[in-house]
Protein backbone atom coordinates (compact mmCIF):
# COMPACT_ATOMS: atom_id res chain seq x y z
CA UNK A 1 0.00 0.00 0.00
CA UNK A 2 1.77 3.23 -1.21
CA UNK A 3 1.89 6.12 1.88
CA UNK A 4 0.95 9.14 1.05
CA UNK A 5 1.95 12.50 2.60
CA UNK A 6 -0.85 14.95 4.11
CA UNK A 7 0.22 17.81 1.39
CA UNK A 8 -0.45 14.97 -1.20
CA UNK A 9 -4.08 14.68 -0.14
CA UNK A 10 -4.24 18.27 0.13
CA UNK A 11 -3.09 18.69 -3.69
CA UNK A 12 -5.16 15.78 -4.85
CA UNK A 13 -8.86 17.15 -3.18
CA UNK A 14 -7.64 20.76 -4.35
CA UNK A 15 -7.11 19.31 -7.92
CA UNK A 16 -10.33 16.92 -8.13
CA UNK A 17 -12.24 20.61 -7.21
CA UNK A 18 -10.50 22.40 -9.69
CA UNK A 19 -11.07 19.27 -12.17
CA UNK A 20 -14.80 19.34 -11.07
CA UNK A 21 -15.54 22.77 -11.54
CA UNK A 22 -14.05 22.30 -14.91
CA UNK A 23 -16.37 19.64 -16.01
CA UNK A 24 -19.47 21.57 -15.51
CA UNK A 25 -19.72 23.82 -18.57
CA UNK A 26 -20.23 20.45 -20.61
CA UNK A 27 -22.91 19.77 -18.25
CA UNK A 28 -24.32 23.45 -19.43
CA UNK A 29 -23.61 23.15 -22.98
CA UNK A 30 -25.42 19.80 -22.63
CA UNK A 31 -28.28 21.15 -20.53
CA UNK A 32 -27.57 18.30 -18.05
CA UNK A 33 -29.02 20.60 -15.25
CA UNK A 34 -29.10 18.09 -12.00
CA UNK A 35 -25.57 16.48 -13.20
CA UNK A 36 -24.25 20.45 -12.61
CA UNK A 37 -25.64 21.14 -9.63
CA UNK A 38 -24.05 17.74 -8.32
CA UNK A 39 -20.87 18.60 -9.68
CA UNK A 40 -21.12 22.00 -8.39
CA UNK A 41 -21.62 20.96 -5.45
CA UNK A 42 -18.82 17.99 -5.34
CA UNK A 43 -16.01 20.65 -6.70
CA UNK A 44 -16.68 22.92 -3.66
CA UNK A 45 -17.01 20.07 -1.37
CA UNK A 46 -13.85 18.73 -2.32
CA UNK A 47 -12.15 22.25 -1.72
CA UNK A 48 -13.55 22.27 1.80
CA UNK A 49 -12.05 18.71 1.66
CA UNK A 50 -8.46 20.45 0.80
CA UNK A 51 -8.68 23.00 3.49
CA UNK A 52 -9.69 20.85 6.30
CA UNK A 53 -6.88 18.31 5.85
CA UNK A 54 -4.35 21.48 5.75
CA UNK A 55 -5.58 21.86 9.08
CA UNK A 56 -5.92 18.63 10.18
CA UNK A 57 -9.63 18.49 10.64
CA UNK A 58 -11.29 15.83 10.47
CA UNK A 59 -15.00 14.59 9.59
CA UNK A 60 -16.47 12.00 8.15
CA UNK A 61 -19.66 12.90 6.63
CA UNK A 62 -21.33 15.97 4.59
CA UNK A 63 -22.98 17.21 7.25
CA UNK A 64 -19.61 17.02 9.44
CA UNK A 65 -17.56 18.64 6.85
CA UNK A 66 -19.95 21.57 6.41
CA UNK A 67 -20.37 22.23 10.44
CA UNK A 68 -16.50 21.61 10.58
CA UNK A 69 -16.09 24.32 7.94
CA UNK A 70 -18.67 26.72 9.53
CA UNK A 71 -16.87 26.24 12.80
CA UNK A 72 -13.22 26.92 11.67
CA UNK A 73 -13.63 29.08 8.88
CA UNK A 74 -16.87 30.96 8.24
CA UNK A 75 -17.25 31.78 12.38
CA UNK A 76 -13.71 33.00 12.50
CA UNK A 77 -14.08 35.03 9.48
CA UNK A 78 -11.68 33.29 7.26
CA UNK A 79 -14.67 32.82 4.77
CA UNK A 80 -17.41 35.27 4.05
CA UNK A 81 -20.77 34.25 5.15
CA UNK A 82 -22.38 34.55 1.93
CA UNK A 83 -19.77 31.82 0.18
CA UNK A 84 -20.57 29.58 3.19
CA UNK A 85 -24.10 30.09 2.33
CA UNK A 86 -23.98 29.11 -1.00
CA UNK A 87 -21.93 25.94 -0.30
CA UNK A 88 -25.15 24.85 1.97
CA UNK A 89 -27.17 25.88 -0.65
CA UNK A 90 -25.43 23.81 -3.12
CA UNK A 91 -25.33 20.67 -0.55
CA UNK A 92 -29.61 21.27 -0.11
CA UNK A 93 -29.79 21.43 -4.15
CA UNK A 94 -27.82 18.27 -4.67
CA UNK A 95 -28.98 16.58 -2.40
CA UNK A 96 -32.90 16.99 -3.45
CA UNK A 97 -31.83 16.60 -7.58
CA UNK A 98 -29.81 13.16 -6.53
CA UNK A 99 -32.68 11.89 -4.45
CA UNK A 100 -35.85 13.37 -4.56
CA UNK A 101 -37.98 12.22 -8.04
CA UNK A 102 -39.44 14.69 -10.20
CA UNK A 103 -36.84 17.50 -9.36
CA UNK A 104 -35.36 18.98 -11.99
CA UNK A 105 -32.95 22.00 -12.23
CA UNK A 106 -33.17 24.39 -14.74
CA UNK A 107 -30.67 26.81 -16.92
CA UNK A 108 -31.55 30.20 -15.11
CA UNK A 109 -30.77 28.10 -11.73
CA UNK A 110 -27.50 26.54 -12.52
CA UNK A 111 -25.79 29.56 -14.82
CA UNK A 112 -26.57 31.67 -11.37
CA UNK A 113 -24.86 29.20 -9.31
CA UNK A 114 -21.80 28.58 -11.63
CA UNK A 115 -19.63 31.39 -11.16
CA UNK A 116 -20.32 31.58 -7.05
CA UNK A 117 -19.17 28.17 -7.28
CA UNK A 118 -16.11 29.27 -9.44
CA UNK A 119 -15.52 32.49 -6.70
CA UNK A 120 -16.05 29.59 -3.71
CA UNK A 121 -13.28 27.69 -5.13
CA UNK A 122 -10.96 30.56 -5.85
CA UNK A 123 -11.25 31.62 -2.16
CA UNK A 124 -10.43 28.38 -0.84
CA UNK A 125 -7.17 28.47 -3.16
CA UNK A 126 -6.34 31.88 -1.74
CA UNK A 127 -6.59 30.46 1.88
CA UNK A 128 -4.46 27.16 0.83
CA UNK A 129 -2.23 29.59 -0.40
CA UNK A 130 -1.48 31.51 2.51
Amino acid sequence: MTEYKPEDYIKYRFGRALETIGEVQTHIDNKFWNTAINRLYYACFYAVGALLALHKIEASTHAGIRQKFGEHFVKTGKVERELAKHYTELYEKRHKGDYNDFYDYDEETVLKLYPKSKEFIERIGEILSE
